[in-house]
C-alpha cells in the first residue's frame, strides 16, 4: 500500500513585470481620472464672482434703453467696444446670439453669447462659452432696480465657472471687474447725456 504525501502548497509565479506596470498604469489613469472629475464638478459648481452697482438718477427704462442700444456702444462704452445681435430677425431677446468686443488691458477680445433673459427695464443676462462648456462659462446679467422716485440702481455681474477659471480668478478681479466699474459709470453718464437732449 503506497501513502500519498500530503500536496505540497505550491507558490504561484510573480506576474511578469509588464503586467505589474500594466495595472500601476491603470491604477493611476483611474485615479488621474477621478480627480479630474473631481476638481472638474467642483469648479463648475464654485463659481467666480465680480459684482459692481451704481446709483443712477433715471428711470428703469431710460437705463433700458441706453443699455440695449447696442449700435451706440462704440460713442460711449469703453468695456464693451461693440455689440450686435448676430442671430435670424436681429432683436435683442431670449435665445438671440450676440457678437461682443471686449476692450481690455491686454486688448480686444470677441465673445458671441446666448441671450437668456432680455426683460425690459429689469434684466438683460447672457452666457458665453469657452470650449465645449466645462473649461470657461461666464453668466453676464445687468439688473435694474428701482430704489427711489426717478431713482435706480443697476448692478452688472458676472459668474464664471470652469476648470480654467480658478487659474485666472485674480486675473478677473484685478482686471475685468474694474471694467465693470468703467462701463457702469459711463452708462451713467450717457444716461444723462440722453435725458438733457
Amino acid at each position: 500500500m503506497t501513502t500519498a504525501l500530503p500536496a505540497k502548497p505550491t507558490d504561484t509565479p510573480p506576474p511578469p513585470a509588464r503586467h505589474r506596470r500594466r495595472r500601476v498604469l491603470l491604477g493611476a489613469g483611474a485615479g488621474l481620472v477621478a480627480l479630474l472629475g473631481g476638481y472638474t464638478a467642483w469648479s463648475n459648481t464654485h463659481p467666480v464672482r465680480l459684482t459692481a452697482s451704481l446709483e443712477i438718477d433715471a428711470s428703469s427704462d431710460d437705463v433700458w434703453q441706453v443699455l440695449t442700444d447696442l449700435s451706440a456702444y462704440p460713442q460711449w462704452n469703453p468695456f464693451m467696444t461693440s455689440s450686435e445681435v448676430t442671430s435670424k430677425g436681429g432683436r435683442l431677446e431670449e435665445g438671440a446670439t450676440l457678437r461682443n468686443v471686449m476692450h481690455g488691458r491686454t486688448g480686444d477680445t470677441v465673445f458671441t453669447p446666448e441671450v437668456l433673459t432680455a426683460e425690459p427695464g429689469r434684466e438683460l443676462r447672457w452666457i458665453g462659452k469657452m470650449g465645449p462648456g466645462w473649461i470657461a462659462d461666464g453668466e453676464h446679467r445687468f439688473v435694474i432696480e428701482e430704489i427711489g422716485d426717478h431713482r435706480v440702481r443697476l448692478t452688472q455681474s458676472e459668474s464664471f465657472t470652469g476648470v480654467a477659471v480658478p487659474f485666472v480668478e485674480g486675473q478677473l478681479r484685478a482686471d475685468t471687474l474694474p471694467q465693470f466699474r468703467a462701463m457702469n459709470e459711463a452708462l451713467a453718464r450717457r444716461v444723462e447725456a440722453v435725458g438733457r437732449e
